[in-house]
């Protein structure tokens, strides 16, 4: 009857598992990468990038090539940055990163940031004042440009006068990398004094593809007074208020999606007014006011403000942070494990840039962590081997007190506090694996230099899914499977891995722990067939080491390898 019972109970806790883990890792570990390549006749190819239509209604898209044409333009060019100023209102709305592409395709076009309004998912930056007793431009406003070309040597200066007796300036420098400069001037010559408050603001039409979960933030984002604050996200402003309000000095307001960032950086030590703004249909914005100051006839001021608009590069938000730019690292969501999953990060793009190939410098980190748990793994076979050694007594005493389970269990204790072993010390490592294997996740799905990142033969991205799957014969027979039949590979070689692996650990003494480590290498190989194939990667070659770990150990404790082997 106890037979049958923990049967049920484990096929029961199976179908638990298999089928309530969606909803599970939906929330807590988003999906990978989607797939870089499909498996079609048994040949490997890119997956184009999918489209997103962010129109608020028909009609309302417009060709970008035509929309880019109707306004004069100064072009950027810079190492990592090109696009061009709009001169009609003074905004940066076409910005391409060409160091990065849409999909692996060698043909694949660059990824686009910024795109003029009216365009499929426009977005843009701008600069204005509001002012008190003037005219101010706005965003029909043409500026005259001086300079040719944006470049990391070549400033450009916007100049507008409003027929007034007020000069407005703005000149635009940017560096090696992302930020852009923009020094706001306004020159009083006219007859009284005029108030100018400079401010910039950063819209997009459209809610991006990549998620906003539990683990990763997607959405506006700041860091006001030296905290960085993720708390506000397109469904807050949807739902209201529409409007979100933050007073700090220092800091910086923008938006944040899983590889890029777009976001107002004031000096570091200047008093700025940010908001979130949810607009008409899909709309939101970031705005970012400076203080406003009063100008006497033949006066000037100037006020700096800075836009970092590209991808979210560890060393390079780390670098501006170092300049001054306060917490612009954590634009990555690093979470709660930032002290750990830093360092892990560090060491595995060490690796990467030592040894060329990411998915041998995840092998490389497994088996530097795997040195590093040796003496933990020791004291797990040492647990093991006592555990075992003590068996015989602990049969007896089933036999014994087999219809008086509380009895048993007071019994079972005393023999543990006799014989000084402890049941659970085997599953320290495991314990110990846990915050490992999410800081290796949360690098694979934050970090952009794990983006499109090949391993060998068809893994191609190891930050998305095995494309090669077992259910229709590895890409042969003309159709996907579901998600939960996607069985890739390596998802069946980490269950075959992790068989083998429980195979030569000892047997459980309860029949229900027999039963149920007997299903779980099948269970983990469905539960994380659709994670990043470089987690595979790390998990298969941890169970390969903890063989061979366990192999050599036996040879030190012979009792051990005798029970083992009789299971």
């Amino acid at each position: 009857m106890d037979d049958k019972k923990n049967i049920i109970l484990a096929v029961l806790l199976t179908a638990a598992i298999l089928f309530g883990w969606p909803y599970v890792s939906h929330y807590f570990f988003p999906a990978a990468n989607p797939p870089a390549t499909k498996i079609e006749g048994g040949k490997t190819t890119p997956v184009a990038a999918p489209g997103t239509d962010t129109a608020d209604g028909p009609g309302t898209i417009r060709d970008r090539a035509i929309v880019l044409k109707e306004s004069p333009r100064v072009p950027i060019r810079t190492p990592k940055l090109t696009g061009s100023i709009n001169l009609r209102g003074a905004r940066i709305d076409d910005i391409v990163l060409p160091t990065y592409r849409e999909t692996i395709d060698k043909d694949s076009p660059a990824v686009r940031l910024y795109s003029p309004s009216g365009t499929q998912d426009a977005y843009f930056a701008g600069f204005g004042w509001q002012g008190e007793g003037l005219k101010t431009p706005n965003k029909n406003t043409v500026w005259t440009a001086q300079g040719s070309a944006l470049t990391p040597t070549s400033p450009v200066t916007l100049t507008w006068n409003n027929g007034a007796g007020q000069l407005f300036e703005i000149r635009l420098s940017v560096d090696q990398n992302y930020m852009i400069s923009a020094a706001q001037k306004v020159s009083n010559s006219g007859e009284g004094a005029v108030g100018v408050k400079p401010y910039s603001y950063i819209s997009r039409t459209g809610i991006p593809k990549d998620p906003d979960t539990w683990t990763i933030h997607v959405g506006p984002m700041g860091v006001f007074n030296g905290a960085a604050n993720y708390d506000v996200n397109y469904k807050n402003l949807d739902e209201g208020p529409s409007t979100q309000s933050f007073q700090s000095k220092g800091g910086w307001i923008g938006f944040t999606d899983k590889y890029w960032l777009s976001a107002l950086v004031p000096g570091a030590d200047a008093d700025f007014a940010g908001q979130f703004r949810k607009g008409a249909g899909t709309q939101y914005q970031a705005d970012a006011a400076l203080g406003s100051t009063m100008l006497a006839p033949g006066k000037a001021a100037t006020q700096t403000i800075r836009l970092y608009v590209g991808a979210k590069e560890v060393k390079t938000l780390q670098a501006y942070e170092r300049d001054g730019v306060k917490l612009f690292d954590r634009a990555i969501d690093w979470g709660w494990f930032y002290w750990f999953e830093q360092p892990i990060f560090a060491l595995l793009h060490w690796l990467f840039e030592t040894l060329g190939n990411f998915g041998v410098a995840i092998i490389c980190l497994t088996f530097v962590v795997r040195a590093i748990m040796f003496p933990v793994a020791q004291r797990q076979f040492a647990s093991m081997a006592a555990m075992r050694a003590v068996q015989p007594k602990m049969k007896a005493l089933q036999e014994k007190y087999k219809d008086d389970k509380p009895r048993l269990q007071q019994e079972m204790m005393a023999l543990y506090k006799t014989e000084k072993v402890n049941p659970l010390a085997g599953c320290l490592p495991i314990f110990i694996q846990i915050p490992i294997f999410f800081a290796l996740y949360k690098v694979l799905m934050l970090t952009i230099e794990m983006r499109h990142q090949p391993f060998v033969l068809w893994i191609k991205d190891l930050s998305a899914p095995d494309p090669l799957h077992i259910f229709n014969l590895f890409g042969l027979l003309p159709f996907t499977p579901p998600s939960f039949l996607a069985i890739g590979v390596l998802a069946l070689l980490l269950g075959i891995s992790m068989y083998f692996q429980f195979k030569l650990n000892p047997a459980q003494m309860d029949p229900m722990q027999q039963q149920i480590f007997s299903i779980m290498p099948w269970m983990m190989m469905f539960i994380m067939a659709p994670f990043a194939a470089g987690l595979l990667v790390y998990w298969i070659t941890n169970n390969c080491l903890s063989m061979a770990q366990q192999w050599w150990l036996y040879r030190k404790h012979p009792v051990l390898s005798t029970a083992s082997a009789t299971k």
